[in-house]
């Protein structure tokens, strides 16, 4: 897979390395030669200097052949152009686009291409933890509009049905673990002292869940 990363700050540069670790063909863009040095010394990588909305340097990182593009300056406007540009005049397949400021979140949404929002997705992270401390977050998509979770059933959830704790609307139980053995639940489930639960939520979703089973709310 031939690669593209624009911008060689920490956050390229360690996906510049995974992807090279992970034998695709890389070439990295930025407009300061020493931003390279974030580079590990074993990258075998390409790299071009040079501004990313040139013309001229996007050739010559021959974004002509390119598989995908990932644009993660710390400037929400030359991340959102160069993705665009990437995908609408050069038809790379497959365009990222990093968020860097979530004031600037709508400009990438307009162009319709993949954003990665760090900032957001950290901040939401951490409030969880610092509030939540009871359920875990395994795992977020997107930018954490919907995360799969795991926590042990409460009280107020023992011996009571799948279907008369989580309501499909507002959130999906994934599976349940009893004994140290993972099942598929049926709606008749009727959960035990114990019970691990992994589910699928929304925040809104997860706050309204923990009113229904009052657990802990901010604080």
């Amino acid at each position: 897979m031939n690669v593209i990363v624009v911008g060689c700050g920490r956050v390229g540069a360690e996906l510049a390395y995974r992807l090279y670790q992970k034998g695709s063909q890389v070439v990295v863009l930025d407009i300061e030669p020493a931003a390279f040095s974030n580079l590990p010394p074993d990258f075998r990588g390409r790299t071009v200097e040079g501004e990313g909305l040139s013309e001229d340097v996007l050739r010559r990182a021959e974004i002509e052949q390119a598989d995908g593009l990932a644009a993660v300056t710390n400037s929400d406007p030359v991340n959102a152009v160069v993705a665009y540009v990437a995908h609408t005049v050069y038809h790379v397949p497959k365009v990222v686009v990093r968020n860097y400021d979530s004031r600037w979140e709508s400009l990438h949404e307009i162009f319709g291409l993949p954003v990665v929002s760090s900032t957001v997705w950290g901040a939401q992270r951490m409030e969880e933890l610092l509030h939540h401390g009871d359920t875990r977050l395994v795992f977020s998509a997107g930018n954490g509009e919907v995360s799969l979770y795991e926590f042990v059933v409460p009280v107020s959830a023992q011996g009571r049905t799948l279907q008369e704790v989580f309501p499909e609307d507002q959130c999906r139980v994934m599976a349940v673990t009893r004994d140290g053995r993972a099942m598929l639940p049926s709606d008749t489930f009727r959960f035990e002292d114990d019970d691990i639960i992994h589910l699928s939520a929304t925040p809104a979703s997860l706050a309204a869940l923990r009113t229904r089973l009052n657990l802990p709310q901010e604080g």
